[in-house]
C-alpha cells in the first residue's frame, strides 16, 4: 500500500491519477489532494476517497469548503502556499504527485524533495524553471523522480537496463497540435477555441494552448535535459501525428528503442506509482493493424516559433527559461482571456529574452524573483 498526495486533483492529471487509484484500491491510498479553487469536484473527491488533508489554494474557497464539509468526517482543510507545502511533507506520504500548472508547483516540490518524498512529475515548470537545483537536490536526498508526462515517461521506460553514458539523442515526439500542416497567415487570426482543439490528447486549458503553439514541445525539451542529464544538442523533436509512439532513445551503436501506446495518461500515471513494476489494468491495448500507419516529419519552427525560443532559452541557460516559463504563463492566460493575439505569445516571450537579466548558478529566490520581474515587465508592455 501507497500513501499518496496529490497537488491538483481537480485537474487532468490529477482526476486521472484517482481513476487509477479507483481501479487500485488495495494498493493505494489518497492522504492529501489539492485545488485552487474548485470546490465542488473537491467535495466529490473527498466523499469518494476521503482524505485526511486537502489544500486550497485560493484562500476564500478554502473557507468554503471548510463549510461545506460534513462536520463528521475528521479532514484538515488547509489554504495557500503553506497548505501546498504541507500535504507535500506529511510524515505518512510515500509519494508526492505533483499535477498543479504552473510556477506554483516549485516550491512544493523542493520541499517534498527535502521531506524524502518520491516525486511522480506531471508539473513541467519545476524542471523547467529550476532543474538544476531540483536534480542536485534529489540526488542529495536520494529521492526517486519519475516523470508523469507521457513523452518523459516512455524515455524513462526506453532506459531502463541501460547505460546512459550510450545515450546518442533523445528523440521527443510531438503529434503537432491542432493546427500541424498550417501556414503563419492560416493561424494569425487563430481563436481560442480553435486552439483549445487538441487532436488526441484531453488536456487542461494552458497545456492544450501550449501544444496548439508547440511551446508545450518545448518545454518538454528543456524538462528532459535535466530528466535524464543530456546536452541540449542532443535532444530533438518529431512530429508524429498518431501519438502512438511517446517518445525514443537512440544509442550510439545506431539502435533506437521506443515506448509505444495508445494515448491515454492513465498508463504513464501508474506506471509512476507503481514503478518498478507494473499492474494489469483494463485500459484499451494497441492494436497496430487497426492504427495501420504511423507516420513522421520535422517540426515547423517558422510557423511555431515557440519550440525555438525553447531551445534558444535552454542553450542561454541561467535564468532564461525561468523567465521563458514565466512569460508563456502570463501569455497563454492572456490569450485565454482575449487579450491578445495567438502570434503574439512568441512576440512577447522573444521579447522578454531580450531584455532578461540573467543569473548564473541562481538559488531558488532567484528563480522566485525572475518569476515577478517577468510578469511585472509583461504587464507594462501589454497595456
Amino acid at each position: 500500500m501507497k500513501n499518496i498526495s496529490i497537488l491538483g486533483s481537480t485537474g487532468s492529471i490529477g482526476t486521472q491519477t484517482l481513476d487509477v487509484v479507483r481501479n487500485n484500491k488495495d494498493r493505494f491510498k489518497v492522504i492529501a489532494i489539492s485545488a485552487n479553487r474548485s470546490v465542488d469536484l473537491l467535495i466529490k473527491q473527498i466523499d469518494e476517497f476521503n482524505p485526511k488533508f486537502v489544500a486550497v489554494f485560493d484562500e476564500e474557497s478554502a473557507i468554503e469548503l471548510k463549510k461545506r464539509i460534513p462536520k463528521k468526517l475528521d479532514i484538515e482543510v488547509l489554504s495557500g502556499m503553506d497548505g501546498l507545502v504541507k500535504i507535500s511533507t506529511l510524515e505518512e506520504v510515500d509519494v508526492v504527485l505533483t499535477a498543479v500548472v504552473g510556477m506554483i508547483g516549485l516550491v512544493p516540490t523542493m520541499e517534498a524533495i527535502k521531506a524524502k518524498k518520491t516525486i511522480a512529475l506531471a508539473n513541467k515548470e519545476t524542471l523547467v524553471t529550476a532543474g538544476e537545483l531540483v536534480m542536485s537536490e534529489a540526488k542529495k536526498n536520494n529521492v526517486d523522480i519519475l516523470p508523469v508526462d507521457s513523452e518523459h515517461s516512455a524515455i524513462f521506460q526506453c532506459l531502463n537496463g541501460e547505460n546512459k553514458e550510450e545515450i546518442e539523442k533523445i528523440i521527443l515526439t510531438a503529434s503537432g497540435g491542432p493546427f500541424r500542416g498550417k501556414t503563419k497567415e492560416e493561424l494569425i487570426n487563430v481563436t481560442k477555441r480553435e486552439a483549445l482543439k487538441h487532436p488526441n490528447w484531453d488536456m487542461g486549458q494552458k497545456i492544450s494552448i501550449d501544444s496548439s503553439t508547440l511551446m508545450n514541445k518545448g518545454l518538454e525539451v528543456i524538462e528532459a535535459k535535466w530528466l535524464f542529464d543530456v546536452n541540449v544538442e542532443d535532444i530533438d523533436v518529431v512530429v508524429h501525428p498518431q501519438s502512438i509512439i511517446h517518445s525514443m532513445v537512440q544509442f550510439k551503436d545506431s539502435s533506437v528503442i521506443s515506448q509505444m501506446g495508445c494515448p491515454d495518461m492513465r498508463l504513464p500515471i501508474q506506471y509512476a506509482l507503481t514503478y518498478p513494476k507494473r499492474l494489469d489494468n483494463d485500459f484499451e491495448r494497441l492494436n497496430l493493424s487497426k492504427v495501420g500507419t504511423l507516420t513522421f516529419e520535422n517540426p515547423d519552427m517558422d510557423t511555431f516559433p515557440c519550440l525555438r525560443l525553447a531551445f534558444d532559452a535552454l542553450k542561454l541557460g541561467g535564468t532564461y527559461p525561468a523567465a521563458l516559463n514565466s512569460a508563456n504563463e502570463v501569455l497563454v492566460n492572456e490569450f485565454l482571456n482575449d487579450k491578445i493575439g495567438f502570434y503574439d505569445i512568441p512576440y512577447y516571450i522573444e521579447e522578454t529574452l531580450k531584455n532578461h537579466k540573467n543569473r548564473i548558478n541562481a538559488t531558488l529566490e532567484d528563480i522566485l524573483e525572475v518569476d515577478k520581474e517577468t510578469r511585472l515587465f509583461l504587464k507594462d508592455l501589454i497595456k
